[in-house]
């Protein structure tokens, strides 16, 4: 999984903006910004897939050698 291409964005209408991976339920996070939510997602993207790890969980994007972050922001609306 690609997290720059996991990640869907929106604002809702009272302006704060929503981030969320669809790839990892449950996975969402809100901030001020939309730069702020996108960086809260992630965080907790890679905290679920490290306890995942842990937990001696494989999670399926880790057995595919799919998981990258970056910070394009492109994806999201602006």
């Amino acid at each position: 999984m690609n997290l720059n291409d996991a990640i869907e964005c929106e604002q809702e209408e009272d302006g704060r903006w929503l981030a969320e991976v669809m790839e990892l339920s449950g996975v969402m996070a809100y901030g001020a910004t939309m730069d702020e939510a996108v960086a809260r997602v992630e965080a907790l993207a890679l905290r679920v897939l490290a306890e995942q790890l842990e937990n001696g969980e494989t999670p399926v994007e880790a057995r595919a050698g799919r998981i990258r972050v970056g910070s394009d922001r492109e994806r999201c609306p602006q």
